[in-house]
């Protein structure tokens, strides 16, 4: 399976690389690119050898491209169209994972989907690119845990069977803080996640519970379920990653130790 991983340096882009190393001969790493971690993005194309690679502009592009030998220095949507990449990981942080998301969709190809912006943003301009494209295989695969999740739940059930998705969520550093505390907290203490390591942005808008919020509007969009049947539990021991309720009454939950 040939890949593109957008976003390499970042904390799900490490995690992808890390299957790839477990799995030898499973995956072919065909493109990789990254923000402003290149001493990172180096070390991860000596290993992987991509074909192309990709950093933000100013951040010693020049010395990447020739480090790449043989291969091209690519932005992110012609690295989606590449006809040798069969799947694109995207997992950057921010509104740069739309428009490689939207071109790999249109070619008709999988999108592994790590990036929350990308269906906050453009949730309804995706649904109806993967709509027009999946006949000729375009499909969302969703990555963040509680999507992933819910993805799994739905797997061989009908649309008009779901009742509601729930997301859990474990409440972040402040869930058991006094609001007026909050007026104090530092970003020290917003960083200091009380189950998951992840990014500082992620861990930030945790705290806050923004990061639901975004969740929400995601999975809106993915599963094509109106909002307002979309709920939010909180659940410290984060073992159960998501549910899904159906019209009879019954609950699936995809669970799994942090």
């Amino acid at each position: 399976i040939r890949i593109a991983v957008l976003g390499s340096t970042g904390s799900v882009g490490q995690q992808a690389l890390d299957v790839v190393r477990s799995l030898p001969g499973r995956f072919r790493v065909v493109a990789l690119a990254a923000g402003a971690r290149t001493g990172l993005l180096r070390e991860q194309i000596a290993e992987f050898q991509p074909m192309v690679a990709w950093a933000r502009p100013g951040y010693e592009s020049s010395l990447l491209s020739r480090e790449l030998g043989t291969g091209r220095w690519q932005p992110l949507e012609e690295m989606a169209l590449r006809p040798d990449v069969d799947v694109v990981l995207v997992a950057t942080s921010g509104i740069a994972g739309l428009a490689p998301t939207l071109a790999a969709l249109e070619a008709g190809k999988p999108v592994a989907l790590a990036n929350k912006e990308v269906l906050a943003v453009g949730g309804p301009i995706v649904r109806a690119t993967l709509e027009a494209h999946a006949r000729r295989g375009a499909e969302l695969r969703p990555v963040d845990s509680e999507h992933s999740a819910i993805w799994q739940c739905l797997w061989g059930e009908r649309p008009e069977s779901i009742d509601t998705l729930t997301l859990t969520a474990s409440g972040g550093a402040f869930r058991d803080y006094d609001v007026d505390a909050l007026e104090r907290v530092t970003a020290e203490q917003a960083l200091a996640h009380p189950t998951w390591r992840m990014g500082p942005k992620v861990t930030v808008d945790s705290a806050t519970l923004f990061n639901k919020g975004l969740e929400a509007i995601e999975a809106r969009w993915l599963f094509d379920i109106p909002i307002d049947r979309i709920r939010v539990l909180q659940h410290r021991e984060s073992v159960v990653h998501s549910l899904v309720t159906f019209v009879d009454g019954s609950v699936k939950a995809q669970l799994g130790e942090p």
